[in-house]
């Protein structure tokens, strides 16, 4: 689907921030360096436009039953697995091999058709929307998408509701901080399969040694004026900025949004804040050319192996965070070998190998003990495995209504000029 075609329909903010996010934002970034998450929902309106009817169970409230088709589990042993690519750990010596995929086979019998085709979600949805808005399966069992999309799955009952009999080890094992999204309370239809983290970042060499710590002095220092950059991606960078101000990204409302709105706007006009950006930050600072700025946790692990100079903060008042999650899609025909699938994975050996080979967050308890004895420095990187106190300052940027969705991307448009 072409995107005019995905965006036909789209309020003109709304349209432009998902143009912005697939060009220069998450969405448009390598696997390796960052999770390519859009930040934006379209409403139902722009579903539409694609040729796709309103769901009927909307808010994620509705029994997706009426989607399940005959499950072929028993009698076909395999799965049909579609992720993003190099999201996977990998066999140094023969990248077609993928040890924790290997080891479910070995544990349970069941073949994993393991595919690396969701290149960014937007490009995924076109792709599989069809076969779900006419109720037919898509060939996947299960699939990995960024919060927003999967909360818009969920909404559209293109997600099929989890067996808890099935999944009993991912139910123990979850982290607190990751069972009620608002988008699917209680883990009904998703589980995590990684996580990012949104912290400040800056170049000891170009700030001369001075630590940079806060958002407020990102937006205020003197030392830092014209060397500062923040994201493009609306819920990052008014997410932190929110925090820093004493609100709660999952709580506020539209007046603490246009004061964080405010903030940044003045910030913008007295030229302390050079640019918004994707990840074409990670160059700037590296080099120097900027000193100080809002980051990606996946960009910061490579850049800091290359480049001794840059430092990370975990501001004191907190940091936003997103997941990528596994769903089974509608229609699926091996549900319950998906489901056993992603209960393999909520062990806490083999998130523990998951996890030292891509270098996200993981959502399972218990990954940094067995993480210490394949990949002590992963697991003593807090970008990979956060320290009980830094875990305790991750915010969620909650799901915002469709007239909030077109509101708030075209105050954030004119703030970065977009």
């Amino acid at each position: 689907m072409a995107f005019n075609e995905l965006t036909d329909g789209l309020s003109e903010p709304v349209r432009k921030a998902w143009e912005r996010s697939l060009t220069s934002g998450r969405a448009a970034l390598g696997r390796r360096a960052v999770l390519r998450a859009a930040a934006l929902t379209a409403g139902a309106a722009g579903l539409a436009a694609c040729g796709i009817p309103p769901a009927g169970n909307t808010g994620g409230t509705g029994d997706s039953t009426a989607n399940a088709a005959k499950d072929l589990s028993d009698s076909e042993k395999e799965v049909n697995f579609s992720n993003w690519p190099l999201y996977v750990d990998t066999d140094e010596n023969d990248k077609e091999k993928h040890g924790t995929l290997e080891a479910f086979t070995a544990a349970t019998g069941v073949k994993v058709r393991y595919t690396e085709d969701v290149n960014d979600n937007v490009e995924f949805f076109g792709k599989v929307k069809p076969q779900l808005a006419a109720g037919q399966d898509t060939g996947r069992d299960l699939m990995v998408l960024t919060d927003w999309m999967a909360a818009r799955m969920i909404r559209l009952g293109w997600a099929q509701k989890l067996d808890p009999a099935n999944v009993t080890t991912a139910i123990t094992n979850i982290e607190s901080r990751f069972r009620a999204p608002d988008w699917d309370p209680g883990r009904l239809y998703s589980y995590p399969w990684a996580g990012i983290q949104v912290v400040i970042a800056y170049n000891r060499k170009a700030t001369k040694g001075k630590e940079v710590a806060s958002v407020a002095q990102l937006l205020e220092d003197p030392d830092l004026k014209g060397r500062v950059t923040f994201l493009s991606e609306m819920r990052d960078s008014i997410g932190i900025t929110l925090l820093d101000m004493g609100k709660d990204p999952a709580k506020f409302t539209a007046d603490d949004y246009a004061a964080a709105v405010a903030r940044l706007q003045k910030a913008v006009d007295n030229k302390q804040i050079r640019r918004f950006t994707g990840n074409d930050y990670g160059q700037e600072l590296s080099s120097g050319d900027i000193a100080a700025c809002v980051a990606w946790g996946g960009d910061l692990i490579q850049l800091r192996a290359d480049n001794p100079d840059i430092e990370f903060v975990i501001p004191e008042k907190g940091f936003v965070t997103s997941t990528d999650n596994l769903l089974v899609p509608a229609r699926a025909q091996h549900k319950t070998n998906a489901e056993k699938l992603i209960d393999f994975y909520y062990r806490p050996k083999i998130a523990a190998q998951l996890t030292a080979g891509i270098g996200f967050v993981s959502a399972v308890t218990g990954v940094k003990e067995e993480l210490a004895s394949i990949a002590p420095d992963s697991a003593a990187n807090p970008l990979v495995v956060p320290t009980p106190e830094m875990a305790a300052k991750a915010h969620v940027f909650r799901t915002l209504t469709e007239t909030e969705e077109s509101d708030f991307e075209e105050k954030f448009s004119k703030l970065i000029g977009a």
